[in-house]
């Protein structure tokens, strides 16, 4: 199942990467034919801003798997390893709900947007509300598959807090445990 959840966001990372270089060939053509050629790529904003939106959800997703979002560990670091796996519980029973109603109210959107075109392309603008289906759809068979290894008891003790530490953080720490060391040791007699 790891090994499938990874060529995923393998994928999905080089489909991230393939919408940014189509976005920026979109707005950079366009600029240089409105600058240079009094001309221009009708589609190239509306393309361009769907576009974003597909790359902003989808990468919310990979940063989900690798749990790389924001967040504070402040108290959740400090319980015993029996209270971390019941806030990493009721946390990911929380996000399971919330991405229901994400995954409803986008259903939704598709089907009131399903016969609404585009004001340049003439696509449709469910296109647009599939990617926070998507999101919601992934990101739930992620936390689901989290909270079965969390209740088979397959998780490390450091997978128990949701959420880990940026590189920034980690950086300074070591700076600041260094200069704790250099503090603590004796001063030792210099000759005068």
């Amino acid at each position: 199942m790891s090994r499938w959840i990874d060529t995923a966001c393998k994928v999905t990372e080089a489909f991230i990467a393939f919408c940014l270089a189509v976005m920026v060939a979109l707005v950079f053509g366009n600029v240089l034919l409105r600058y240079g050629f009094n001309s221009g790529i009708m589609v190239s904003e509306e393309v361009s801003r769907w576009l974003f939106i597909w790359i902003t959800f989808l990468g919310a997703l990979v940063a989900l798997k690798e749990r790389a979002h924001l967040g504070v560990d402040a108290l959740v670091s400090r319980l015993p390893p029996a209270g971390k796996k019941i806030c990493l519980g009721l946390g990911h029973l929380l996000m399971l709900y919330i991405l229901w109603l994400l995954c409803e109210g986008s259903i939704a959107q598709i089907r009131i947007n399903w016969d609404v075109s585009a004001p340049v392309t003439g696509a449709s603008m469910a296109i647009v509300y599939f990617a926070s289906l998507a999101f919601g759809a992934g990101a739930a068979l992620l936390l689901a598959a989290n909270l079965l290894k969390l209740l088979a008891g397959r998780l490390d003790e450091d997978q128990l807090v949701a959420v880990q530490e940026s590189e920034e953080a980690a950086a300074l720490a070591e700076v600041m445990d260094g200069a704790r060391a250099g503090a603590d040791k004796p001063a030792g007699r210099t000759p005068r």
